[in-house]
């Protein structure tokens, strides 16, 4: 039976070798847009909410990462620039063989943060 992760470190960790670095810089960029947002592991990826909301989440496939839970308000907004990525109900799709979007990943993690804050 496969080990259950217990933290994130853990997730990274486990987490097949040629990721783990692409892994670290997705977290660290998560992290910087959303400072104040906790992090745990949730539905077996990696999680952060902001008063009690969903501000995103990310996991790995064996050929894509994936954003989740950003909402459908701002990757409606922000739709010009998703377009090269594949997507479904609450899903981006970036794919492992080509060098992350961290500048578009941190205007969607801080676009999702302003609607939190201004649902209050």
């Amino acid at each position: 039976m496969a080990h259950i992760v217990q933290s994130v470190d853990e997730y990274v960790a486990a987490a097949p070798k040629d990721k783990q670095a692409t892994l670290r810089r997705l977290r660290r960029t998560i992290k910087a847009a959303a400072p104040k947002a906790s992090e745990s592991l949730s539905y077996g990826i990696v999680g952060y909410k902001l008063r009690r909301k969903a501000v995103a989440y990310f996991g790995y496939w064996k050929a894509h990462y994936a954003l989740y839970g950003l909402g459908s308000r701002v990757t409606k907004a922000h739709a010009a620039e998703l377009k090269p990525y594949l997507q479904s109900k609450g899903t981006i799709q970036l794919p492992a063989d080509k060098p992350l979007p961290y500048a578009l990943v941190t205007k969607l993690v801080k676009a999702r943060i302003a609607e939190i804050e201004k649902a209050g």
